[in-house]
């Protein structure tokens, strides 16, 4: 019994010494596979963020049908000559100056480097030339939206310039608020909580005011409102082709805001239910409010209605649940057709396309929206709810700061 007691105590001594040997001799082989597993989630990533930036690139297609489609055969050229220059100044732009002041070290307002990302390309160079895409579609969508508001009473050659400024200063610096820290800055709206996953705010909103302050200082085209001040319907020329450019953006849609997850995993599906239940019910809701007011079903508020959802449910798309994205487009797809008689009817500001209505208006409730449906908690992607309706209490970040920035600066501008 003895001999067995040592031979028992031995083998246990034994076990513990020789365990971790072959502990070392296989974690050699765990690393590789770790850093394997790692290398391959980098390249999913880098990968799924390049196409969708490709799609997002593709919206400007959509962008220029919709305004064509929208407006007068005769501005329909100028609309594409418009679209095709602010998306190749804008590139070249914000590659010069637009990407430092958004994502460079901030001293407090903007990025003072990373012009041109010379200071970011031996960083995990990779992942930074394809931040660079990703967020220069993101710049060309910001600056085309301003083209239909202004359409049929726009110099090209201020066109040109404005395009230089918007991607270039304009929606870099608001940028760098919000979205800085997606680099090397450090935004002061995030850290007060500002919530926009993928852009109603900072890309669409705006895009949104800079076209209200431009069709303000514009005026209306000739024939947009009587002698009674009363607005005259200008009819665009070809609805076909907008509802192509429609369908189209809905197509985009789906790398903007997926694609800001710029993460290849499975909460890519999450955020295309979203986005898509958001659209559709955009597009039902502003169908029925125009037939209401007008006793028929109207094709562009519909059209219209379906890009009132996207815009709004861009900020919460990563946030909320199905059901919350629903909400926000009904809601989006109400608000867009009361926008658009407001903003023609009630302030005089000639607007071809319900851009200002679109964008600005539903791009500022999409971020409000987030206060109201946020829920994190819920959705497993975070520790606590914080839209009101969950329990999180109200703590939207009020887009006045973007609205008195946006507006005001380019209302100046215009006036130049």
């Amino acid at each position: 019994m003895k001999v067995s007691g040592f031979l028992l105590v031995g083998l246990i001594v034994f076990s513990f010494a020789v365990v971790p040997v072959f502990a070392e001799s296989v974690s050699p082989e765990v690393a590789a596979i770790n850093a394997a597993k790692e290398e391959l989630q980098v390249n999913i990533n880098v990968v799924w963020t390049c196409v969708e930036a490709f799609l997002v690139f593709f919206m400007q297609a959509g962008f220029a049908m919709v305004e064509a489609g929208f407006t007068r055969a005769k501005n329909a050229v100028n609309i594409l000559m418009k679209n095709l220059m602010d998306f190749s100044i804008g590139t070249i732009a914000f590659f010069l100056l637009g990407f430092g002041l958004m994502f460079g070290s901030t001293n407090g307002l903007f990025g003072t480097t990373d012009f041109a990302i010379k200071n970011v390309l031996g960083d995990g160079g990779h992942w930074n030339y394809t931040f660079l895409i990703f967020q220069t579609v993101f710049a060309g969508t910001a600056a085309t939206i301003v083209s239909g508001a202004m359409a049929g009473r726009t110099k090209f050659k201020a066109y040109l310039v404005y395009s230089v400024f918007i991607c270039a200063f304009i929606y870099p610096i608001f940028g760098s608020w919000a979205w800085g820290s997606l680099l090397n800055g450090n935004g002061w709206l995030e850290k007060l909580g500002f919530c926009d996953f993928a852009g109603s705010t900072v890309v669409h909103s705006v895009g949104g005011w800079l076209a209200l302050a431009g069709a303000i200082v514009l005026g209306p085209r000739l024939g947009k409102y009587g002698p009674n001040k009363k607005p005259k319907a200008i009819l665009g020329h070809n609805i076909p082709l907008a509802a192509l450019g429609v369908f189209i953006l809905w197509f985009g849609w789906f790398g903007f805001n997926p694609g800001s997850t710029t993460v290849g995993n499975g909460e890519i599906g999450r955020v295309a239910v979203t986005t898509n239940l958001a659209a559709a019910a955009g597009a039902i809701m502003a169908m029925i409010i125009s037939w209401l007011i007008s006793k028929k079903p109207d094709a562009s508020m519909s059209l219209n209605g379906a890009l009132a959802g996207l815009v709004a449910i861009t900020a919460g798309c990563y946030t909320v649940t199905p059901i919350g994205a629903l909400a926000i487009g009904l809601m989006a797809g109400a608000l867009v057709v009361l926008s658009v008689l407001f903003v023609d009817e009630v302030l005089k500001v000639d607007d071809p396309v319900g851009a200002v209505s679109v964008h600005g208006a539903c791009g500022a409730f999409g971020t409000i929206a987030c206060g109201l449906f946020n829920a994190e908690a819920v959705l497993g992607i975070g520790s606590a709810n914080t839209g009101f309706l969950y329990g999180g209490g109200f703590r939207a970040c009020c887009p006045n700061h973007y609205l008195n920035y946006s507006f005001c600066v380019n209302f100046s501008l215009y006036l130049l």
